[in-house]
């Protein structure tokens, strides 16, 4: 399971420094192709980038499913638990474990519907406008990120059953930055 334990932060860094190389790519293209150099005008007006916008819109739709998993098993993802918090913990432990249950089962429907849609385009022709990608890689990011986001509440819920503990994100903390506090507690 280690192997897993930081999965959505390599893919969405990932995804997320190819979709900036595109778009800088694309950017500096459009911009250096209306510099009036005959010759190199020329050349840059052969290459076609048009494609670059919508490479990078399915990026960031893969980015945003592997970010809902990411919110699951940090602990940021929404919740409103205020009363929730109020409960004797036996009445609040069972109400924690359906919510993430609940979590689980609906994005594993949403997962099981998406990877029956997926199946269903896979048998079609139908392409993506620029890129002439086929659209079941496209929303192959609604079964994957789903399964993932699924797992996620299952472990969170595992961890939960087993030490009473949710995942809490501390927005101050910076993951591999030391801070005197931390020294402090491990002094200790």
């Amino acid at each position: 399971m280690k192997a897993l334990d930081h999965l959505e932060e390599w893919l969405i860094a990932s995804l997320m420094g190819a979709a900036t190389l595109v778009i800088f790519v694309a950017v500096v293209h459009r911009y250096a192709s209306g510099i009036p150099w005959p010759a190199f005008q020329d050349w840059l007006l052969t290459i076609h980038l048009s494609w670059a916008q919508e490479l990078c819109i399915y990026m960031f739709i893969w980015m945003a499913k592997f970010g809902a998993a990411y919110g699951v098993r940090t602990g940021i993802h929404v919740g409103v638990d205020v009363l929730i918090n109020r409960l004797p913990d036996k009445a609040r432990s069972k109400l924690v474990l359906f919510g993430l249950f609940s979590g689980a089962l609906f994005t594993g429907i949403v997962g099981t519907l998406g990877a029956k849609f997926v199946w269903e385009i896979a048998h079609t022709d139908q392409v993506s406008p620029d890129l002439d990608l086929p659209m079941w890689i496209v929303f192959l990011a609604v079964p994957c990120g789903s399964y993932l986001m699924c797992f996620r509440f299952l472990q969170v819920a595992w961890s939960f059953w087993r030490s009473g503990a949710l995942p809490r994100h501390d927005h101050a903390h910076v993951e591999g930055v030391e801070t005197p506090k931390d020294e402090e507690l491990a002094a200790r």
